[in-house]
């Protein structure tokens, strides 16, 4: 064996006796490796905890009643702790990779004890009923926490949580830190799926806005709202809806399971034949983004459902009726029924349900206000089942 290898192997041994020492005189206490670092003229470690270690270690301090001068982080937002342990089930249970982000908390310099090792190099202790003060991530502590306490704990039990803890004793300034970090805007939903992975009925959104011509180009994939003036007709949150519906008859269908690519390719094939033989889309689908223009876009998003997100829920939802699960195809015939209905925003068959029109319109083009309650929508679907029979 060389003594390239032989090195790391007796650099780790040396290392071990060195902190042993350190870890032996502390037993009873939390112990842990930390980094030393300075930001915003703060002295901050950065740690990472394991997940049985955090229900004990970290505590939020939420504002309540009507005084956020009463806590350090925000209260709890109804349901974001079960979005997150639902995040870690589905993906742990899959068999998939998953994050959550770096949670921030504060603590008095003087109730825990650091000693400096070399090289931003530290050994955190922190003695027993020290608990740290979470300035961010609260929704993501009692998460992990209530996972831990379940029947499925061990699912993550193995893991590791990097904490960033501030040594701040000032409870102004851990309120201004959480105000500071809680100024982050968040992303848009377009933004989230066209970021997500290449699966599921995401991974099918990124194949259509390729494959559907559409939907080619002239997609928005970064804002929750198209943009007229860049010749954008749809958002990727729009389609998501489309797919969802078309498969599942659900806004919330489960795709996980499916084949990407094959459902995508079906999917496909029956949105160009259907958006291609549409009267009211089928020359805004032929033409290219460089020669469509502003006027056209605008035009059509007013003259056609199919130009609002609930054009294409109604659609996705009338598509499913089509779909033939065990063949993974949509009947051909039925879409071309489809097509020939009339989806002009004027048309009877969508007055009184989706569409209302507004004779006191100070704009004479566009009378009409769009509604997508459920209940609609609905309306809107019996109406044409009624006119197909």
């Amino acid at each position: 064996m060389s003594n390239d290898t032989l090195f790391p192997t007796e650099l780790n041994r040396r290392l071990n006796e060195a902190l042993e020492p350190y870890f032996a005189q502390h037993y009873r206490d939390k112990c842990y490796i930390g980094l030393i670092f300075q930001q915003g003229k703060r002295k901050m470690v950065q740690i990472n905890v394991p997940a049985h270690d955090l229900p004990t270690l970290l505590q939020a301090k939420p504002s309540d009643n009507n005084d956020p001068d009463s806590g350090k982080n925000r209260p709890e937002v109804q349901g974001h702790v079960e979005e997150v342990k639902d995040y870690i089930i589905k993906r742990i249970k899959n068999n998939k990779p998953w994050i959550l982000g770096t949670l921030t908390a504060n603590i008095a310099p003087n109730r825990i004890t650091i000693t400096e090792l070399a090289r931003g190099i530290c050994f955190v202790v922190i003695p027993r009923g020290v608990k740290l003060d979470i300035t961010d991530g609260q929704h993501r502590k009692r998460a992990i926490h209530e996972l831990i306490e379940s029947p499925t704990g061990e699912l993550i039990g193995d893991n590791d949580f990097p904490i960033t803890l501030v040594l701040e004793e000032n409870f102004n300034q851990c309120q201004t830190d959480f105000k500071d970090m809680a100024q982050t805007r968040s992303l848009d939903k377009s933004l989230l799926l066209s970021f997500g992975e290449f699966e599921g009925k995401v991974g099918i959104v990124k194949n259509l806005i390729k494959q559907v011509f559409i939907f080619k180009n002239k997609t928005e994939r970064i804002k929750d709202t198209p943009t007229a003036k860049k010749k954008l007709l749809y958002t990727a949150n729009y389609i998501v809806k489309l797919v969802s519906f078309s498969f599942t008859g659900k806004l919330d269908g489960d795709l996980e399971d499916i084949n990407v690519e094959e459902a995508s390719k079906a999917l496909s094939i029956c949105l160009n034949q259907f958006f291609s033989e549409c009267a009211q889309t089928r020359d805004i689908s032929r033409l290219q983004i460089d020669n469509l223009t502003v006027e056209q876009i605008n035009k059509f998003k007013v003259n056609c459902i199919l130009g609002r997100s609930v054009g294409l829920e109604v659609l996705g939802r009338l598509i499913h009726g089509t779909y033939e699960q065990d063949s993974n195809i949509f009947n051909s015939e039925q879409i071309s029924q489809l097509a020939k209905l009339d989806w002009s925003t004027s048309s009877e068959l969508w007055r009184g349900n989706i569409v209302k029109v507004n004779p006191n319109s100070k704009n004479a083009a566009n009378p009409y206000r769009i509604s997508a309650t459920m209940g609609l929508v609905q309306m809107a679907i019996d109406s044409v089942k009624n006119q197909l029979e």
